[in-house]
């Protein structure tokens, strides 16, 4: 069956999410994360594409995109290429990281790109990983609030007020506003089962809550920063499975 011509934005601008094949993990750690920020720095000079947002997840990224020198597919192209091989040579592995196609669709109005400028920047807290936007490092917000370093900020903050103060405070309102956005990838929600945290914790010698609980500080601290950095995870969820309340879970 032939592939489906992918839709082009007049605009220009399109939401683009890479996904790990077999939603494998991307990311390993911090470094891999900072090569990726760094290949984007790197290539909107070589491509001349403005950026809007982005979200780096474990298995899975966001982009907001808007082409100008070259088309999507081939920024696209370059951008996972580099990555990808980077990846495999310091893991000493082959063959493919991401799902051969990349996913997209066109943003073809303000309202529109409000809102999956919101949805990206929303995703870990979706996801359960982090409870504010704000307490997620790998994404566009700190951008967009503190020092722009590769997100073109202007576009978006001219729609909310000339007056640039006033812009952030309403685009910080707005993106931390309750919403029920729906975009890109709302049916691949990636879920971790009970059973699979308490295998984790076997692993770590945990075999029930109480054994947990009477560790040390630290050390209890440390695994539950690891179960909280699994993609998926939720507080809620955490706090039913060990027993320790959701607020000293959000606090660790």
């Amino acid at each position: 069956m032939p592939r489906q011509a992918r839709e082009k934005s007049e605009t220009g601008i399109y939401h683009i999410m890479l996904r790990g094949i077999n939603k494998q993990r991307i990311f390993k750690d911090s470094q891999d994360k900072e090569k990726l920020f760094q290949t984007l720095k790197y290539y909107k000079k070589v491509s001349g594409f403005e950026l809007y947002g982005y979200c780096f997840m474990k298995n899975h990224i966001h982009m907001l995109i808007k082409e100008s020198l070259e088309p999507i597919s081939l920024i696209m192209k370059r951008i996972s290429s580099s990555y990808v091989y980077w990846y495999n040579t310091k893991y000493q592995r082959c063959g493919h990281l991401f799902q051969e196609r990349f996913k997209s669709e066109v943003v073809e109005d303000d309202a529109y790109f409000f809102t999956v400028l919101r949805y990206i920047h929303q995703n870990p807290v979706k996801a359960g990983i982090v409870n504010k936007v704000s307490d997620f490092r790998w994404s566009s917000f700190d951008e967009y609030i503190n020092k722009s370093i590769i997100i073109d900020t202007d576009y978006m903050f001219d729609m909310f007020s000339q007056d640039r103060k006033e812009a952030i405070k309403l685009f910080t309102v707005y993106t931390n506003m309750q919403n029920d956005d729906q975009c890109l990838d709302d049916n691949e929600k990636l879920k971790v089962s009970d059973s699979e945290i308490r295998a984790i914790l076997l692993q770590k010698s945990i075999s029930d809550t109480i054994q947990l609980i009477q560790l040390n500080k630290q050390k209890r601290n440390e695994i539950i920063k690891a179960l909280k950095s699994i993609e998926g995870v939720t507080i809620r969820q955490l706090s039913r499975i060990t027993g320790i309340s959701k607020s000293v879970i959000d606090r660790v």
